[in-house]
């Protein structure tokens, strides 16, 4: 009996353990993630500052790349930023977002190219290829544009025929609720004058039939009273006298 005791006490002693190295392990990981998300978070705003200070403060090629990349940034991140909100209510953006990450892998693809040209000393070649690089950014960016205002357009029009419902819907229970004219109060007590004499009528018939019912049950309960005699009447003789 006290082997038993003794190995249920371990077992839920481990049982503890295991629950809490396990809880541990989440809120270790937990944290790591959101120290993850802020770094790259605080490294996407030093690259956008950094990005935008070049595009004004530097003239030429080095002020043309920069300011592709930072349109490029700019449109991918607002777009991926409405999509994944309006995800939550609608469904039906989920094959956008499908279609937002193929746009992506085009877009990181052309973001490290222009970072890598950033580096590159021939400016004179990367001069000639800027018609390119600015031809695939406006395609880029203008499909994420367009994903990013259909979706919003779909949500405020959603928006919009659920409040014209309720507007609907509202003013039909103000109205009702405003009907006090003369017309509809006399109406109603006509209605109601009908209805109690209505009532009446139906409550005489019924103490009418009750009392027909009764009055032959009272003539078979109480038969009727015999005859008075009167001192000047002869006396009956008896049936058996001859």
């Amino acid at each position: 009996m006290e082997a038993a005791l003794i190995i249920f006490a371990l077992m839920v002693l481990f049982t503890f353990l295991g629950l809490g190295v396990y809880a541990t392990v989440k809120v270790v990981q937990a944290t790591k993630r959101g120290v993850d998300r802020t770094i790259t978070q605080a490294r996407r705003t030093v690259e956008d500052t950094t990005l935008r200070a070049k595009s004004f403060g530097q003239v030429g090629v080095t002020g043309a790349l920069a300011q592709l990349r930072l349109d490029l940034r700019t449109s991918m991140r607002s777009t991926q930023q409405a999509l994944h909100e309006g995800v939550r209510l609608d469904a039906s953006l989920r094959e956008s977002i499908t279609l937002f990450e193929q746009l992506s892998a085009h877009g990181h693809e052309l973001d490290g190219e222009l970072k890598r040209l950033e580096q590159d000393p021939d400016r004179q070649r990367i001069a000639e290829r800027l018609p390119e690089l600015r031809e695939r950014t406006a395609k880029i960016t203008q499909a994420s544009d367009s994903l990013r205002w259909a979706a919003r357009d779909r949500a405020s029009r959603f928006a919009e025929d659920d409040l014209s419902a309720l507007s609907a819907r509202i003013e039909m229970e103000s109205g009702a609720l405003r009907d006090w004219s003369p017309e509809s109060v006399d109406h109603l007590a006509a209605a109601a004058a009908e209805w109690d004499a209505a009532q009446q009528t139906q409550q005489a018939q019924q103490a009418q039939q009750t009392q027909q019912r009764e009055q032959p049950r009272k003539a078979a309960l109480n038969p009727a009273a015999p005859a008075p005699e009167y001192p000047w009447q002869k006396t009956r003789r008896p049936e058996s006298t001859t």
